[in-house]
């Protein structure tokens, strides 16, 4: 283990401080603290610098992200020395306060305690801050289908919700393995979006909505070998994840057939292109709702340039690209990208983002 350890921790330090311009002196210095820690403790912790930069590399690194252009403009704000409960549930809400930044999304990164003996000291059960509740009812299922095992979870743990479509889900906490905690997100810290046509009514008599920042909180953050099982993080929207997966999808919201149904389309055959035809409307309504209410958001065609401009920095900076098409290629007209046009090695460099197993399955 220390030997994987000291391993991952040269190939950080190096890089890390390379690309901070710190001399080769240090460099060294640092290498022989972080070993002599490692054989001592059987791990060591980043200095401030290391960590708000590795955050900035994992991001860099997701192979599945689009956005990857601003990955220098993360703000990473460090929570490692948090350890209560109360303080936990605060860092959370002031995250989404700071993410949200009344409608101008600042790309943030809050980091707790690192895994030490795969021990977790922290881990968020929430898949987002802010989700919306599935509830799986005698007439069907209200609300997002993907949270119903999540809904149920903080059901369990005491929670109740309205029981419409758009519930926010509490917050759920776990430290040390112990009993999980819940706390509800004051409505004032979450910013939501009416989803509105600028032509057309499109969900009738449904009030269709959305939240402004996607702050994923399941992820395990990896640098240099030391694992960060709690560090949520966000970007912006690009318009189609919410247009085209979230409210569109057959396992999500599936509005498609209610939309094609107000707008008069034939949806009788596959041939009319009802599908296509009305997932174009419901993503001119998203991007137009969002730029109305002053939420910052990207159309996907504006993120596929974003996306060429990163390409030609890593070209410069001699790094090797990596990517996983099937995620970068987005889920409208992709084709009118370059994206889909060219292949990408879909390696996986440290530091990075990895999926962890939700807790409560």
């Amino acid at each position: 283990m220390n030997n994987a350890l000291h391993h991952a921790a040269e190939q950080f330090i190096q890089t890390c401080y390379q690309e901070l311009g710190k001399p080769a002196t240090e460099t060294q210095a640092r290498l022989k603290e972080v070993k002599r820690h490692i054989d001592r403790f059987g791990y060591y912790e980043h200095t401030e610098e290391e960590l708000a930069h590795g955050a900035k590399m994992a991001w860099r690194n997701a192979n599945r992200c689009i956005g990857r252009l601003f990955w220098n403009r993360l703000n990473v704000i460090d929570a490692r020395h948090l350890q209560k409960e109360a303080d936990v549930f605060q860092a959370l809400l002031n995250h989404i306060e700071i993410g949200t930044n009344g409608g101008e999304i600042i790309p943030t990164i809050t980091i707790f305690q690192p895994e030490i003996d795969q021990d977790a000291p922290v881990r968020i059960w929430n898949h987002q801050l802010i989700r919306y509740a599935g509830y799986d009812t005698p007439s069907g299922i209200v609300g997002d289908p993907s949270s119903l095992a999540f809904t149920r979870a903080c059901q369990s743990l005491g929670w109740r919700g309205a029981g419409t479509h758009f519930d926010p889900l509490p917050l759920v906490v776990q430290l040390n393995g112990q009993t999980p905690r819940w706390l509800p997100i004051p409505r004032e810290l979450i910013l939501e979006v009416p989803i509105l046509h600028p032509h057309h009514d499109l969900f009738g008599e449904l009030e269709v909505k959305w939240y402004a920042v996607p702050i994923i909180a399941d992820m395990r953050l990896e640098i240099g070998g030391i694992n960060y099982p709690a560090a949520p993080f966000n970007g912006w929207y690009m318009g189609t994840e919410i247009g085209a997966r979230n409210l569109a999808d057959e396992a999500r919201y599936n509005l498609l057939p209610r939309i094609a149904a107000n707008l008069g389309l034939d949806t009788r055959s596959h041939a009319s292109l009802w599908k296509d035809r009305a997932l174009v409307e419901l993503n001119i309504a998203v991007l137009h709702s969002f730029k109305r209410h002053g939420v910052t958001i990207v159309d996907h065609h504006t993120a596929a340039q974003q996306f060429k401009a990163f390409e030609k920095n890593e070209e410069k900076a001699g790094r090797d690209l990596t990517g996983d098409w099937t995620w970068l290629i987005p889920p409208l007209s992709p084709a009118t990208t370059h994206i889909f046009h060219r292949t990408y090695e879909n390696a996986i460099v440290s530091p990075n983002f990895f999926y962890q197993q939700p807790p409560y399955l």
